[in-house]
């Protein structure tokens, strides 16, 4: 199968998810800088979620170019990787309206946790169909930076319990090493050409 229906719907539904959380931002009462001042929480929580999902928007689109067809199980998975996408709006809200409370900092992170699982998922299943000596294997090597990432938000979630300030560093600072766009894939879309 072609891999055209599967970029654009994923775009279409991202393109949606960041719709929805750009109007969970509400319009304050008032004319005064002060008038901002309790909305500052779910702004912050907004650009967070922003950021994320706009990595994962770009990097999805360096997967896709690095798979020439796609196959039923990486449709699935693909699915799999937007139902978790689709909650950051609604974990996004939940944390900004309760100013960075633990619960909510922690269900946030398990829902990037699992956005994180599901893009791994996918990605193995595109290495998978594609063989041993696929330019995505190659591009991705042990893939280094994606089991760190895993691993911080493993650990920021229970920490989201204990000390919440320090779960949202973690979630920043994953966010922050996936900021520039995944050059790997395109090294190696550029040595296949």
């Amino acid at each position: 199968m072609g891999k055209g229906r599967l970029e654009a719907f994923s775009d279409g539904v991202i393109a949606i998810l960041i719709t929805i959380m750009v109007l969970e931002l509400k319009v304050p009462h008032g004319e005064q800088w002060q008038a901002l001042q309790p909305l500052w929480p779910v702004f912050l929580s907004y650009v967070l979620s922003f950021v994320n999902v706009g990595i994962y928007w770009n990097n999805h689109h360096h997967l896709l170019h690095a798979c020439r067809q796609v196959t039923g199980p990486m449709l699935w998975a693909n699915l799999h990787l937007l139902f978790w996408l689709s909650l950051v709006p609604w974990a996004t809200g939940w944390m900004g309206e309760n100013h960075f409370a633990a619960l909510p900092v922690a269900l946030y992170g398990g829902v990037l946790l699992m956005a994180a699982v599901a893009y791994t998922v996918l990605q193995q299943l595109i290495i998978a169909s594609q063989g041993p000596d696929s330019l995505l294997r190659r591009a991705v090597g042990a893939d280094w930076k994606a089991k760190a990432s895993l691993a911080a938000y493993v650990a920021a979630v229970p920490l989201a319990f204990v000390w919440p300030v320090a779960a949202m560093g973690l979630y920043v600072a994953v966010a922050l090493t996936w900021l520039v766009p995944d050059r790997r894939i395109e090294r190696q879309l550029g040595h296949a050409e």
